[in-house]
């Protein structure tokens, strides 16, 4: 109804409903990165292309900066380049063994090029050195790597993430969606509900943050 009452304001001022469709969409969406951010960032791609192309500049002119190689392969992964970033990755290995951070994103680079037994045992290291890095996607990266081929390995990753990660309406939509693509709907239905109710708890600083995995979980729970 109020959406009906503003469409019928900005109809009355642009006299065009096409425009003013278009007007309400973009209130729509101001509002929801305001406030819920469920819709995507139409800036972050942008800003990520032009990470990018400035990491590669500083690369260029200094080869052996390694946090540099680093980030240019997160980003790489980011944007699904997995082979560039797997060979950036492999490059500063030597310097990087102690990070969990960093054999997790070799391992997910390795996932996505074939290589997954290498690629669950880079992951695993990730996680031997650091249970929680990451907030636990890592285990939700192993569970998806194989929801297909062993549906036993993925449902025990999945586990192993929820037993570490039982306070975030973010991991419980995650974990429910994984539920979900392996065929586990009542499953999905529970952890998106102990989404919606780990958001209740919250206190008021942290809902903002979560909000955006309520407002999902709630839709996904009713479809």
């Amino acid at each position: 109804m109020f959406k009906l009452i503003i469409f019928g304001f900005l109809f009355y001022i642009f006299g065009n409903p096409i425009t003013a469709i278009l007007v309400l969409l973009l209130i729509v969406y101001v509002l929801d990165r305001r406030f819920v951010g469920v819709f995507p960032s139409l800036t972050k791609p942008i800003k990520r292309a032009r990470n990018i192309s400035k990491l590669r500049r500083q690369i260029a002119v200094s080869p052996s900066d390694v946090s540099s190689r680093h980030e240019l392969a997160r980003l790489l992964l980011e944007r699904r380049k997995y082979g560039e970033a797997l060979k950036l990755l492999e490059s500063i290995a030597s310097s990087l063994e102690d990070s969990a951070e960093f054999w997790d994103d070799i391992g997910n680079a390795r996932l996505h090029t074939g290589s997954i037994t290498q690629g669950e045992a880079n992951i695993i290291r990730a996680l031997e050195i650091n249970p929680r890095v990451k907030y636990g996607r890592p285990f939700l990266r192993l569970a998806d790597a194989f929801r297909d081929s062993d549906r036993e390995k993925a449902l025990h990753y999945l586990e192993q993430f929820h037993s570490t990660h039982s306070s975030s309406s973010e991991a419980f939509y995650l974990l429910g969606y994984m539920y979900q693509s392996l065929g586990r709907t009542e499953d999905a239905k529970k952890s998106y509900q102990e989404s919606l109710e780990v958001y209740r708890s919250l206190p008021k600083y942290k809902k903002r943050q979560e909000r955006k995995w309520a407002v999902r979980s709630f839709f996904r729970k009713l479809i």
